[in-house]
């Protein structure tokens, strides 16, 4: 996997878009720019600010009409009114394919790109993560993590495509969240996101959530993952290319 370089498959990335009305028009220009760089747009949640349908109408009308494929995933801000199913409806009205526990195949020049999606969960990383003990409300906590892991991986593997992408919102690996505050990395991420992805195989990870963590981490079993949260990267989207 390389950034901006090279002859494959090439993967325009950002998260935490946190779109709102007064946005509106801020990122058309460099999204139209994408069809001579990209061959898809991979957004890794936050897509709205507070989780308002007029944010995700705004998002809808600067994605509308892209000239490449939009895949996204939803964050936790776009929870935070109860209105996910929403602003994943308002979304795909405008074209962009939401994943949840899904996956698409995308056909980028004679070959195939797999994108398996969740919003995943937090808990923490190995050594200092929560366990599925004492109260029902924690044993909840941990099993929806569990469940986003479980959902990541069964996606992942059933993909038959040249290149697999995991595209997540929640950190997977503590690598990508360094440069928080430590007391907060339970809240950033979690450890059975990447121990799924490792199980299932992929070639790159990416996700958003933790804006002052690190561009670069990498999966005990050596799957890269990318941290693209657009206040970490500081540009509309970054380019890989697989």
């Amino acid at each position: 996997m390389r950034r901006e370089a090279g002859d494959g498959i090439r993967i325009a990335a950002v998260g935490d878009i946190h779109a709102s009305v007064g946005t509106r028009g801020q990122l058309r220009p460099h999204y139209a720019a994408l069809k001579d760089r990209a061959d898809a747009l991979l957004i890794a949640g936050d897509l709205t600010n507070v989780g308002r349908i007029e944010e995700a109408q705004a998002l809808a009308a600067e994605l509308r009409g892209a000239p490449v494929p939009v895949v996204a995933v939803l964050g936790n801000h776009d929870h935070h009114r109860g209105q996910a199913h929403a602003i994943r409806e308002t979304l795909e009205s405008a074209g962009v394919i939401m994943l949840e526990g899904e996956s698409v195949t995308l056909q980028v020049r004679g070959r195939t790109l797999g994108i398996s999606g969740v919003k995943g969960f937090c808990g923490g990383f190995k050594g200092d993560h929560g366990h599925k003990f004492g109260e029902p409300e924690m044993k909840a906590f941990i099993q929806a993590t569990d469940d986003a892991a479980s959902a990541l991986e069964a996606q992942l593997t059933s993909l038959r495509t040249d290149r697999r992408v995991a595209l997540i919102h929640y950190a997977p690996v503590r690598g990508t969240v360094e440069g928080e505050r430590p007391e907060i990395f339970p809240y950033l991420g979690a450890y059975q996101l990447a121990d799924a992805i490792d199980r299932a195989g992929a070639d790159l990870v990416l996700h958003g959530h933790a804006h002052y963590g690190s561009v670069e981490g990498v999966t005990e079993g050596g799957v890269p993952v990318r941290n693209v949260a657009m206040p970490l990267i500081r540009m509309p989207y970054a380019i890989y290319t697989l």
